[in-house]
């Protein structure tokens, strides 16, 4: 069944990086969509807090931050298991300034994000979920993967999803928590590849700590 664009309204409560993460046992890509902004708001007749996402040049125009006032038409994604964002395809975009405020001083950082060759030249660590969601869900160096898992190479048809929490932020940032490492299912019973911290030190290595 097609369904429309539904109209939506409301107030930007942070605006995140929107990126992918594909695995496949000890590899893993990124795919860099845009940027995840919530909501608080109405979406279609039902007010709550709902996540929009949006591309690149959309950001590049508007630099979207938290405060401001936002409206347009969406689409709902098409499979949740690839987007931790509920609706995308947005047009209509009106974007007003946030209103003024305290600055407070970050962590969380909660200015204009930057572009995503920023993030993916920064690297991430993994962050603990219970830390990006108590305190890093409005900073804009937090992250919520989709994951999607390859299990068989020879079999494309054998995957599996989840989502995931990352930090792009500076490395000695206080808040930061790290969070269980993760593992990944091989093709085989019993086959899984533990990611180590070492990944993620490796990943930040060119960075300094304040960085």
């Amino acid at each position: 069944m097609l369904v429309g664009k539904i109209p939506w309204q409301g107030v930007l409560l942070s605006v995140q990086p929107r990126i992918r993460l594909t695995r496949s046992f000890d590899q893993r890509s990124h795919t860099y969509l845009g940027y995840a902004l919530k909501v608080s708001g109405r979406i279609g007749s039902e007010a709550r807090e709902f996540l929009v996402g949006v591309g690149q040049g959309a950001h590049t125009k508007h630099h979207f931050r938290a405060g401001n006032a936002v409206s347009g038409d969406a689409l709902p994604v098409p499979d949740p298991r690839l987007e931790t964002v509920e609706f995308y395809k947005v047009s209509n975009l009106k974007v007003g300034l946030p209103e003024p405020e305290d600055e407070a001083t970050p962590p969380p950082w909660r200015g204009a994000p930057p572009p995503l060759a920023v993030y993916r030249e920064r690297g991430h660590r993994r962050l603990a979920a219970r830390t990006f969601q108590q305190k890093c869900w409005s900073c804009v160096w937090g992250c919520r993967m989709p994951v999607e898992m390859i299990i068989d190479q020879w079999n494309p048809s054998r995957r599996r999803y989840r989502t995931e929490t990352f930090c792009y932020g500076p490395l000695s940032c206080p808040l930061y928590q790290s969070g269980p490492v993760r593992t990944v299912p091989g093709r085989r019973r019993g086959m899984t590849y533990t990611e180590e911290g070492w990944v993620d030190d490796e990943a930040t290595s060119h960075r300094r700590p304040e960085e």
